[in-house]
């Protein structure tokens, strides 16, 4: 598999914050065996020849901003951050229908492994909207919304099963979403990615004491988006 170069959003002695791509698997995993690609890791080495630590988790599907530990015995004082509550993760989605202005979701969620549900925490505000003169089953017009989801708790698919909870599910999403208006984005734009995007990371870092908030740029399909429906931000989109 070709491969850009991964980009770097931040770096120090003690970690790096990189921007993940669409459709790369942070590590091998037992969810995702039977894919045989190049990891986040992987890449990574190729790229620095060293040996990075994941902090915390991306779905393979969903892109943006992560960060990686350089010492293996760092990772849990990056980890406790999480933990602790003491980091904000912001990401940016985008959803079928009209969603309301704000609100939070508390649906449980439930655990691949263990079976049990566990309870999950999710707030958002919608950032823009539009309706398009283009039909998708059953209606005639079809609507989106740009949505900024703050997660309280990590649940493993959190954001995509609390957005499917609330008829609002991800363009894109093939396990918790709408087929009709994944196959349209396909049709209309040549838009095949799942539109997750982890933007933000804002957290005081745990050695040099400096307050850091650090932002992941949009990739080529989000731009084209916001191109074609004239939604404008002030986050970076370089």
């Amino acid at each position: 598999m070709e491969q850009d170069k991964i980009e770097i959003i931040y770096e120090d002695e003690y970690c790096i914050v990189v921007n993940k791509p669409n459709n790369v698997l942070i590590h091998q995993s037992h969810y995702a065996r039977n894919i045989k690609d190049p990891t986040l890791i992987d890449l990574l080495e190729q790229q620095f020849n060293q040996r990075f630590y994941p902090v915390h988790r991306l779905d393979r599907k969903t892109s943006g901003i992560l960060l990686f530990s350089k010492q293996k015995e760092n990772v849990s004082v990056f980890q406790e951050l999480f933990t602790s509550d003491n980091i904000e993760k912001k990401y940016w989605g985008i959803v079928r229908g009209f969603s309301a202005p704000n609100g939070k979701i508390d649906s449980p969620v439930k655990n691949p492994d263990t079976k049990t549900y566990k309870d999950a925490l999710t707030y958002f505000e919608t950032l823009s909207s539009i309706q398009l003169d283009i039909p998708v089953h059953p209606y005639p017009q079809s609507r989106y919304s740009l949505i900024e989801l703050t997660p309280k708790t990590g649940r493993m698919h959190q954001l995509r099963i609390h957005l499917n909870k609330i008829s609002h599910p991800l363009v894109g999403d093939y396990k918790y979403g709408d087929r009709f208006h994944n196959r349209m984005y396909e049709n209309e734009f040549d838009c095949h990615n799942l539109f997750l995007h982890a933007i933000q990371l804002s957290f005081t870092h745990p050695f040099t004491k400096e307050d850091l908030t650090l932002k992941a740029s949009l990739n080529q399909n989000w731009k084209l988006i916001f191109e074609r429906f004239g939604w404008v931000t002030n986050s970076t989109l370089s």
